[in-house]
């Protein structure tokens, strides 16, 4: 903008002042447009008229000359205006010097308010360039500098004088280009940028520069066209690196707070937290026992056994590498075990700790520990040796002990968890039969693999039930739920399926007698409930008897801890005839793997689960070749998430033809099928049970039928003592003759006929007489005075186990004698 200046600062805008030309006599002989504009009257009807005529009062040219100096001088008049009223107007007259003096006179006038206005401006322009509390920067159309207040500027590298330098000059090229791009934007479009922020870094200076956050707008003539622009900034380092140290708080704490309970995925977390948002390389140590659920006790030195579980970033291979147990002190600040340590320049000289040293070209260093009620669970160690980087402040120190404090509680859950998690665990296997069993039926082998922490163990088992005449029953169940709470339900559930099968009924039976024992009694433990809240058992956090992740609401009646729902598999093998009979209560069907390698899963009807009621089982009977293998399992093995029962299934029908089930030990068999499992974190307990069967022999097998005539009951003795003689068990031929003489006899009396006999030798001999009558013996003690009642007592004396069972036709009693030693 254009204008004149007078000796005392003072300027006027050419387009806004009044300029006239006044002779010696004191008559106007020259007058402007802007004159006209401003005053309203026309040069043609003021020229040649003394400069008295315009002022309103003629009077005050008295006052106005009395003001008079030699030089350049200035006063105010009211002037009358041309439409009528007057303008105050404040002026400055220039004496025009000619070759003899003084030929006449420049009056620049303008209005009164205008002239301090332009006060105002010019005094707001000099204090924004004086000021040091932001800083001011005027570049030209070609993006020079023309005027900063360099007080603000106490960068490393800035030229003494900065008018005329291009950005580019004095910052990197990266930093000098991303401004102009952005100076050249607002010069071309004229639209302001407010609050934007911008690094700064100079050539000069090594380290990371600052951040300055910064307002620019164009700078225009009268008529529109650009000057320049002008740029207003603020120092905001320091606010930019809080800001940056909270968001890394925030991150973490979200990715410590939804990490699964596992110190490796906590430590995982941490190092993709921090890398590289503060630091360039990064090593997470845990105490070697948080990863058993042990408490961390240092040694008599303070060292204390930590495990590398992550490391990451520049440099990281030269450490340790992850998974290596070392046993060293955790570093500490002087101010107490619990402090980090800051060294804030590793070449400054000076003592430096040996784990500071630990990455080659390394300039910072800085560590915090992670400890959680008073205990020390690991530390966390970072370096910085990017050049461009600075070294760490305060600052980082305190975020870091901040972030190691929330994974130190993490860890400290993972810890306590582990450790409810193996109790929990420990207590389901101990309540399940051992691994392996070898019956006269089957050979088998099980694998149980608990859930995840999260979730905690749930309510599967699996059984195998010697039953009478070389049969076994193979069973598998699945509680719903998952904790405690479910654990010692199917402890109960698998003691009333014992119970129940030594009553020898048929699979569908024992699952209706099963289903009515789950309807009248609660199978649930009496836990803490949730209202009660942990301090039911006295301890902060989750309760001794509470597993983590216990989900009460699964139970069926809307959480009632009394309410029991679960699924059970059920079948018997009998390997004189080869069938097995079995019924499902909402389970899935078990895989036969078939004498040819064929696998194929048992067509069934499977019923409701157990606590439903109201609807019937269904029995299922097939025949199992010698040496077929059937595989019985939960649906943890099955469904993981990854499809629909049917692929699942499909899965498991691969992994068993892959397996070679009928030719390799069944344990291998069974540890390869659950092989392809992730060995953590599974959704659900998974069980697995393979049985190969078992074939007895004809000739280990002999079968009379008897007439209900008290005459055969010596027949009955003969036939026993020839077949005992022709397996060679004639040490057996007394007691088992007086055996079956009591039960035949006990048959034709109390049954009526036809009477069955069967003897079957397999790693005990069984007798067993059946009979068409209903009526369940009963042992009793007879007085001194009865005459008869003595058979079955004798019976018990002189057999290992007898007992009786309900058939379609009527009923069976057996016993069982052991096996002679072979000499």
């Amino acid at each position: 903008m254009h204008s004149a200046k007078g000796d005392d600062g003072c300027s006027f805008a050419v387009h806004d002042t009044a300029v006239a030309v006044v002779d010696r006599g004191g008559a106007l002989v020259g007058w402007t447009p802007a004159a006209e504009a401003v005053l309203g009257h026309r040069a043609a009807d003021v020229c040649g008229r003394p400069v008295a005529d315009l002022l309103a009062d003629p009077g005050q040219l008295t006052d106005v000359l009395a003001r008079r100096t030699p030089g350049v001088w200035e006063g105010e008049a009211t002037v009358r205006h041309g439409a009528g009223g007057e303008v105050a107007v404040r002026f400055r007259v220039v004496p025009l010097d000619g070759a003899c003096g003084t030929t006449g006179y420049l009056v620049l006038g303008a209005p009164r308010d205008r002239i301090a206005r332009w006060h105002q401006d010019h005094a707001l322009a000099a204090g924004l360039f004086q000021q040091d509390r932001f800083g001011l920067a005027v570049f030209d159309t070609g993006l020079r500098l023309v005027r900063a207040n360099t007080p603000v500027l106490p960068y490393t590298g800035l030229p003494q004088d900065l008018r005329g330098h291009r950005l580019g000059d004095f910052l990197r090229a990266e930093d000098a280009s991303a401004l102009d791009e952005r100076l050249r934007r607002v010069i071309d479009t004229g639209e302001p940028l407010l609050g934007f922020t911008t690094p700064v870094r100079t050539l000069e200076d090594p380290r990371s520069g600052v951040v300055l956050q910064a307002s620019a707008f164009r700078l225009q003539e009268s008529d529109g066209r650009a000057l320049g622009v002008a740029v207003t900034f603020v120092d905001v380092t320091a606010e930019h690196r809080t800001q940056e140290r909270i968001a890394v708080l925030h991150r973490a704490t979200a990715a410590l707070g939804s990490s699964p309970l596992s110190a490796q995925a906590t430590s995982d977390e941490l190092v993709a937290t921090l890398l590289p948002a503060i630091a360039d390389t990064i090593v997470v140590d845990v105490a070697e026992p948080v990863f058993t659920g042990g408490e961390p006790v240092s040694d008599r030195r303070e060292r204390l056994a930590l495990r590398r579980t992550a490391a990451g970033g520049e440099g990281a291979d030269a450490l340790r590498p992850v998974g290596t147990v070392l046993t060293e002190a955790v570093p500490a600040s002087p101010a107490g075990p619990t402090r980090g340590a800051l060294v804030p320049e590793l070449d400054a000289g000076g003592e430096v700790p040996d784990w500071a040293t630990a990455v080659p070209g390394a300039r910072s260093a800085l560590s915090a520990p992670m400890c959680a009620r008073s205990t020390l669970l690991g530390r966390v160690l970072l370096w910085r040796s990017a050049p461009g980087r600075p070294p760490f402040e305060q600052g980082d120190l305190d975020l870091l002990e901040e972030i190691a404090s929330r994974a130190a509680l993490a860890l400290d859950n993972v810890r306590r968890y582990t450790r409810e998690h193996l109790a929990a665990v420990s207590l389901q296997r101990s309540l399940l039969p051992p691994a392996t069993a070898d019956t006269a039926a089957v050979r088998t082998a099980s694998v149980y693999l608990p859930a995840d922490p999260i979730g905690g163990v749930s309510g599967d088992w699996y059984d195998v039930i010697p039953l009478s005449s070389a049969r076994v029953a193979l069973v598998v169940g699945d509680v719903v739920g998952h904790g405690l709470r479910a654990t010692a339900a199917m402890a109960r559930l698998r003691t009333a399926v014992r119970t129940l099968a030594d009553l020898d009924p048929d699979p569908d039976e024992l699952l209706t007698h099963l289903d009515d024992l789950v309807l009248q009694l609660p199978l649930g433990i009496g836990l803490p409930d949730a209202a009660e809240g942990p301090a039911a058992v006295g301890v902060p956090g989750p309760g001794l008897l509470e597993l983590p992740g216990e989900n009460r609401s699964a139970d069926p009646g809307g959480g009632d801890p009394d309410s029991f729902a679960a699924t059970c598999l059920y079948a018997v093998y009998d390997p004189v005839s080869g069938g097995c009979s079995m019924a499902s209560a909402g389970h899935p069907p078990p895989a036969v793997v078939g004498p040819g390698g064929e696998v194929t899963f048992v067509p069934m009807n499977p019923g409701p689960p157990l606590g439903v009621g109201g609807l019937p089982f269904e029995k299922t009977v097939v025949d199992v070749g010698p040496g077929s293998v059937l595989a019985l399992y939960t649906d943890g093995l099955i469904e993981r998430g990854e499809g629909d029962v049917d692929e699942g299934m499909d899965r498991l029908r691969e992994r068993l033809l892959r397996a070679d089930a009928l030719h390799r030990p069944l344990h291998d068999v069974a540890r390869e099928i659950v092989a392809g499992l992730p060995p953590t974190r599974l959704p659900d307990d998974v069980t697995l049970l393979v049985a190969r069967a078992r074939r007895v022999p004809p000739e280990d097998t002999a079968t009379w039928g008897l007439a209900a005539d008290p005459a055969v009951v010596g027949r009955a003795r003969e036939l026993v003592s020839r077949q005992l003689a022709a397996w060679g068990l004639e040490l057996l031929g007394f007691t088992t003759e007086l055996v079956v003489s009591e039960l035949v006899t006990n048959a034709i009396r109390h049954a009526g006929g036809p009477v069955s006999l069967r003897l079957i030798r397999t790693d005990v001999l069984t007798c067993e007489v059946s009979d068409p009558s209903s009526t369940q013996p009963r042992m009793r003690r007879a007085r001194d005075t009865d005459e008869g009642g003595r058979g079955l007592y004798l019976v018990a004396q002189l057999t290992t186990r007898w007992g009786s069972r309900y058939t379609r036709q009527g009923k069976t009693i057996w016993a069982e004698q052991a096996l002679p030693p072979v000499l």
